[in-house]
């Protein structure tokens, strides 16, 4: 039979109300006690039983994160801080992944099994501005990205156009004239390959350099593989080059193999900075120049303002304004940028 609270109570010679505040980590427990507590807790492995703890409090204790990809190292990443942040605070994430298909994310709004969560973050792909009405949800929402704005919603995003431009600023002040960018989607007007073209074009407009159209390496997604494929077709068309932006950190090291497989030394030959300051960018070789959107600050904000509206929600208070979040951003520099 499953140990109950009254079976820790009766071990360590206290109240079922003080196994309670043990468990739920309530600050109103003496050390000495909770040590007592907690040792009962162990030696007759007591496990809280989430079902009853949700219909009692209305709330589960899980929040959903829907990502596009989690084979792709900043999602990935993400959402190891969003997991980290959220156990700060309680709660368990449960993960969802859309294939950045629009019928997945557009299922994923309306899913009965979001209401095994208390909320969601949710990171869209392949929805758009128009989709924007989707965002008007019976359950706390935030969402992340650049691809809807001015929704129903909480929103957190990066400030992808002046995190883009100092990326190729700080290649322009390494002396790069001939700067090439990785990761533009051909026809694309928003989301996160727009905007930072944006950047990268404000940077070369404020220097006084000239745009070149042959100088921009279109691809379908954002994988190492695109970004070596881009690299070798500017290579081949003979365009000059000694500078590369990827406009994310997978596409830039992409760029990278192939700029070594081509015999052009980095940092001598060209230059090359990324986007998004993964883990791995410590350990390339050389390491890679990169810019950090402020993953953890997203992740961070993200929960924090869930948790705030699902505790709103649960004391019946009136909903404060929606609002929109803007993270920090910092160039990274390392090797591969180095004179």
């Amino acid at each position: 039979m499953a140990v109950t609270l009254r079976d820790v109570a009766q071990r360590a010679g206290v109240s079922i109300k003080t196994v309670s505040n043990v468990v739920h980590k309530r600050q109103y427990v003496k050390d000495s006690t909770r040590d007592i507590v907690q040792a009962a807790i162990d030696e007759l492995g007591y496990r809280p039983n989430l079902s009853a703890r949700s219909l009692r409090s209305g709330r589960s204790g899980v929040i959903g994160l829907a990502l596009p990809e989690v084979r792709l190292p900043y999602f990935a990443e993400l959402a190891d801080s969003v997991i980290t942040e959220a156990k700060q605070r309680g709660h368990t994430v449960l993960i969802e992944q859309t294939g950045a298909e629009p019928a997945a994310e557009r299922e994923l709004l309306r899913s009965p099994r979001l209401q095994l969560t208390d909320g969601l973050i949710f990171s869209p792909l392949a929805l758009s501005q128009s989709d924007v009405g989707l965002l008007e949800v019976d359950y706390p929402l935030v969402t992340l990205g650049e691809r809807i704005f001015d929704g129903p919603c909480d929103h957190v995003v990066m400030d992808n156009v002046a995190a883009a431009r100092a990326a190729t600023e700080h290649l322009l002040e390494a002396g790069c004239r001939r700067i090439a960018v990785i990761g533009a989607h051909e026809g694309e007007d928003q989301g996160s390959a727009a905007l930072r073209l944006r950047g990268h074009q404000e940077a070369l407009d404020a220097a006084g350099m000239p745009r070149d159209d042959r100088l921009v390496g279109y691809v379908g997604l954002w994988h190492r593989q695109d970004g070596a494929d881009a690299m070798r077709r500017l290579l081949a068309s003979g365009v000059e080059v000694d500078g590369v932006f990827g406009m994310n950190d997978t596409l830039a090291l992409g760029a990278l193999r192939a700029l070594q497989d081509a015999g052009l030394a980095v940092p001598e030959g060209v230059k090359v900075i990324g986007f998004d300051d993964l883990e791995e960018t410590r350990y390339t070789s050389p390491t890679l120049s990169s810019v950090d959107p402020g993953r953890m600050e997203i992740a961070r904000t993200a929960v924090r303002v869930l948790v705030e509206r699902i505790e709103e929600r649960l004391a019946g208070e009136t909903p404060a304004p929606r609002r929109q979040y803007t993270t920090s951003y910092r160039v990274v520099p390392r090797e591969s940028t180095a004179g």
